[in-house]
């Protein structure tokens, strides 16, 4: 099937590095702040100033999502409820990809896992960790986001990134968004309205990208 041309990302801004991060793995936003997963830990910051906003004594090696109360957290091959309020993890599920898991992000009551090297996207049980379904993709997947009903999800394979929006359905390819070359895209999260923030792997930065529907408006 012939994919759309790529239009090309608008960076609008870079947070980071980090003091003490490893790499960006997972992004997230909670409305106030966003959540990086670093490593051994999970930081926030205010998206405004870029301050500081605290961190969590949590590992965090994948995918971070929001649920509007409780962060989500790949650690390995399980997946972490944690309070962010005292990273106290509530609850553990199997991730599907038995730690070879990416991007995560929640929506309609389900968990959105990637899995990076399978090229998938699975829809998963919070409670259970079951795999309900699994949407395919021709390139590696790195980050998942929801927004206004559209699902979004990173690629980086090579020096080559981008965002992608699929069919949640079928997995087409609705559209592409290509990021600068040698840019790479680990985490991904909507901030609801017209930011994605893009965690960017070893270069230690998040970045803020302009959703394209906001760049028409």
């Amino acid at each position: 099937m012939r994919l759309p041309e790529a239009q090309p990302a608008q960076v609008l801004r870079e947070y980071g590095p980090f003091a003490g991060a490893e790499a960006i793995h997972g992004v997230t936003h909670d409305g106030r702040r966003v959540w990086a997963a670093v490593g051994a830990r999970i930081l926030a910051f205010d998206p405004a100033s870029g301050e500081s906003a605290g961190e969590l004594a949590q590992a965090g090696d994948a995918g971070t999502a929001f649920d509007g109360t409780h962060l989500w957290q790949i650690a390995g091959a399980r997946i972490h409820r944690i309070d962010p309020a005292t990273g106290e993890v509530q609850r553990a599920i199997p991730a599907p990809g038995g730690g070879e898991d990416s991007g995560l992000a929640w929506a309609e009551g389900s968990l959105w896992v990637g899995q990076y090297r399978e090229r998938k996207i699975h829809q998963v049980d919070p409670q259970t960790g079951a795999v309900l379904r699994t949407l395919e993709s021709n390139r590696f997947v790195t980050g998942v986001t929801w927004v206004d009903g559209q699902l979004w999800h990173g690629t980086w394979e090579a020096d080559e990134s981008e965002l992608r929006r699929i069919d949640p359905q079928s997995a087409e390819v609705l559209q592409r968004l290509a990021l600068p070359a040698g840019m790479g895209v680990s985490g991904l999260e909507s901030d609801g309205a017209e930011l994605f923030y893009c965690g960017g792997g070893l270069s230690g930065k998040v970045r803020a990208v302009r959703r394209p529907e906001a760049a028409v408006a």
